[in-house]
């Protein structure tokens, strides 16, 4: 099976895992599921992650997150833009995510960044995935 949307199975990986209570997850490896995770890290939808170095190929760990009541930090993950259909947003068509509660991750000329930090720098680019 040949991989076509690599983000769509991270986020589906994630929100399974969040459904099956489980406390860890492992995906193949790769820098933008780096960078993703790391963003996720920053905002404090995950705990944790780290990168498994093993043969045939790297792995990524993601430590999930959950509250007191084992609610998950994460109660919504989704693609927005996908390869059957891009999204791209100008740095003033950037809107803040469920009111500035969510976060939305838009890979940019500088590399991948929340939708804050986008609008911050005052730059553009194409529309990821959105996480409340």
């Amino acid at each position: 099976m040949s991989m076509t949307d690599p983000i769509a199975d991270l986020l589906t990986r994630i929100r399974n895992a969040h459904l099956a209570k489980k406390d860890r997850l492992d995906i193949p490896a790769s820098k933008v599921k780096l960078e993703v995770c790391r963003l996720l890290k920053d905002e404090g939808f995950i705990s944790n992650y780290n990168l498994l170095e093993a043969t045939p190929c790297n792995q990524v760990r993601v430590f999930l997150r959950y509250d007191q009541q084992g609610q998950p930090a994460i109660q919504r993950i989704e693609r927005v833009s996908r390869p059957g259909r891009r999204v791209y947003r100008g740095a003033d068509d950037i809107k803040p995510v469920l009111n500035g509660l969510g976060v939305g991750i838009i890979s940019t000329s500088k590399g991948l960044l929340t939708d804050t930090q986008a609008r911050e720098q005052r730059v553009g680019g194409e529309f990821l995935c959105q996480i409340w």
